[in-house]
């Protein structure tokens, strides 16, 4: 991306009552005096002050609007920056834009804002990561993990530990190059434990990965069973409100539904699947082949049965002749304020059981939906979790550390100095501190445009 012309973008998003045109650049000042206008021009003398005027159109007339100007390098990309603040709605703001475009600014693109402030040094690339975080954000655990990722936590971690593995590799390749001198140097076994600590910390910021992939991507839980199960019932019971039609008729649901949710903090989309069994009608069928679909691709199946039912061991098998192999299930025998006192057959999958209409039960399920995913001892919510991108670059360093411990306490500097240099590049990476181009536009481009 080119940092050196002046870039505009509305970078708020549209139906809102109010909506800011953001124009950064060193032509920013400039640009917006020529589009927004009031008693007074904006410069230095009333900067980060908020002043009423009004915002003009190419095509004549303008809106009334509040305009605000923050010097670089004091702003979000380091630059001077101007923001217009005029009503809500796509055609007033495109309006105002087009005046801005007008006048000499190009278009933002993805990230564009974000990616200036990470070059001019305003924050580095795990803060830039999280400005997308947050705003993608699909539960309060994962808002608040993306929070401490813009505080720094995670960058400030990455850079500690690099910036003690330099200092390791410095003393290695002055081994090198001063091989016949005799200088107080770190017994190579002092410097093989150190790289050991490092190591521990890599891998316990590795280990954070599962953690991270599920806040930021979400799960996908399927709820399915038999027609009449209780499937739409659960699934408004589960998001708080009535999305499903309920009725007592077989079939009701003909289609599957989806809608995101988080449960015990974890972002997920429900699905709510057409009830499974054998029909002639054409679109119920159809949405009964949707849901197999559905199945094949869930993360979580809760496979929901009837615990009023006639023949319990032949809803079993029901099930399990349209669960895929090694699916992820858990079984939730439903109406059981029908089944008081009855008993349910011992089976080798996880099992619950509730009464959706009672809201008796919920939180078992829940329970057993929070082991499911993590499957393993969970923190109630991790300090950090890293992303799939930092996840690839600390098993780099991660499998590069031992290496360089073994070839070190062997005296073998030159080996282990292109294992610490290997270390040592993909934590900056992470960073941004040695990062390619073309990493840097990937990552930018999933940004929306305005950010």
């Amino acid at each position: 991306m080119d940092t050196n012309d002046t870039i505009a973008a509305i970078c708020t998003g549209s139906g809102g009552a109010i909506a800011i045109i953001r124009i950064a650049g060193t032509g920013a000042l400039e640009l917006g005096n020529r589009v927004w206008q009031g008693s007074r021009k904006l410069d230095v003398t009333v900067a980060r002050q908020m002043l009423l005027g009004g915002a003009r159109f190419v095509s004549g007339g303008g809106d009334r609007a509040l305009a605000v100007y923050m010097p670089g390098p004091a702003s979000y990309t380091g630059e001077d920056i101007v923001e217009i603040h005029c009503h809500g709605g796509n055609l007033v703001a495109g309006k105002i834009l087009e005046a801005v475009l007008q006048s000499g600014a190009r278009i933002a693109e993805p990230g564009e804002f974000t990616y200036r402030a990470f070059v001019n040094n305003k924050m580095d690339l795990t803060q830039a990561e999280a400005v997308a975080d947050i705003i993608n954000a699909g539960s309060n655990m994962a808002l608040r993990l993306a929070e401490r990722q813009s505080s720094g936590v995670l960058g400030n971690k990455i850079r500690g530990i690099r910036d003690l593995l330099v200092d390791i590799l410095a003393e290695t390749e002055s081994r090198m190059d001063f091989a016949e001198e005799d200088l107080d140097w770190t017994p190579a076994e002092q410097t093989a434990a150190s790289l050991n600590e490092l190591y521990e910390q890599v891998s316990k910021l590795y280990d954070s990965r599962k953690e991270g992939i599920i806040l930021r991507n979400g799960i996908r839980v399927v709820i399915a069973g038999r027609p009449n199960a209780g499937k739409s019932s659960l699934l408004n019971l589960l998001l708080g409100y009535d999305r499903a039609i309920v009725t007592a008729i077989p079939g009701t649901t003909r289609d599957t539904l989806e809608e995101p949710a988080h449960l015990r903090g974890i972002p997920v989309r429900l699905i709510d699947t057409a009830g499974i069994r054998e029909v002639d009608d054409l679109i119920e069928g159809m949405g009964i082949d949707r849901s197999k679909k559905s199945l094949s691709q869930a993360q979580i199946i809760l496979w929901l049965l009837d615990a009023s039912a006639a023949e319990l061991d032949a809803e079993l098998a029901e099930m399990r002749r349209h669960l895929p192999e090694n699916a992820p299930v858990i079984v939730v025998w439903n109406k059981m304020d029908m089944a008081e006192g009855r008993a349910l057959p011992e089976i080798a999958e996880t099992a619950v059981s509730v009464s959706v209409v009672r809201n008796e039960g919920v939180e078992e399920l829940l329970n057993a939906f929070e082991k499911a995913v993590w499957q393993y001892p969970h923190e109630a919510e991790p300090e950090l979790a890293v992303s799939a991108r930092h996840a690839a670059l600390l098993e780099i360093a991660r499998d590069s550390l031992p290496e360089a411990m073994s070839t070190l306490v062997e005296e073998d500097w030159e080996l282990a100095a292109v294992h610490l240099r290997e270390a040592i590049d993909s934590l900056g990476q992470i960073t941004g501190e040695t990062v390619a181009p073309d990493i840097l536009d990937n990552i930018f481009s999933r940004f929306c445009i305005g950010k």
